[in-house]
Formats: structure tokens, C-alpha cells, sequence
């Protein structure tokens, strides 16, 4: 049941925003053992930078450890948007909550330089 909730709260957020070539969408999808972040031009439907935390090459150990590789997979997608000239997005929490590894997303690509 809660995956239907969590779609259905991402089909309402996705029905109010919209990414173009110049401010794109920054999608973010959270596994159980994972998290991707992708930044898409819904014009077109192109996705024009992604980063995951497997891509993240630091060892990092404790209880922190996924929200830590989330914040690092943020700074990690900005640094790959400011290479091709991205510097503001709109941000689609995918119909997670505000929290945790999607906040340490999200705080990661704001430091990387992202505006949103």
C-alpha cells in the first residue's frame, strides 16, 4: 500500500512541474539500497545528467553511511550539471518525503552549486 501512496503523491507533484532545456527537472528515485538522481528536459524527454551512488567512490562505514553517499551523490550531480553549463533546477522529490537521504540529495546538490 505504501508504494501506491508514494506514486500517487508523485503523480500529483509531476502534474504541477515541468523541467526545460534550461531550468530541468532533478528526479530523484530511492531504493532500499540505493539512491539515482537524474536531471531531465521534459520537453524533449532527455535526460541530460545522472548520477547514482554507486558512482561515488568514497568508503564510507556507520549508521550514516547511505544518507553520507546521498549528500555525496548530489555534489557528485552538480558538479556533472555545472560541466554542461546547468547551474538551476526544479526539484521532484519522487513522492518521498523531504527527509533523509532525499534531504541529503538534495543539501549535496545545493552545495555542488545547484540552485532550487
Amino acid at each position: 500500500m505504501a508504494i501506491v501512496n508514494r506514486k500517487r503523491r508523485h503523480r500529483r507533484i509531476r502534474s504541477k512541474i515541468q523541467g526545460t532545456k534550461e531550468k530541468p527537472r532533478l528526479s530523484v528515485y530511492r531504493s532500499l539500497k540505493h539512491i539515482y538522481a537524474q536531471l531531465i528536459d521534459d520537453d524533449t524527454g532527455e535526460t541530460l545528467v545522472s548520477a547514482k551512488d554507486t558512482d561515488v567512490e568514497k568508503k564510507i562505514d556507520g549508521d550514516q553511511r547511505k544518507v553520507q553517499l546521498a549528500f555525496e551523490t548530489g555534489k557528485l550531480l552538480a558538479e556533472r550539471a555545472s560541466e554542461k553549463g546547468i547551474d538551476e533546477v526544479v526539484f521532484d522529490r519522487g513522492g518521498y518525503k523531504y527527509h533523509g537521504r532525499v534531504k541529503a540529495l538534495a543539501e549535496g546538490a545545493r552545495e555542488g552549486g545547484l540552485s532550487f
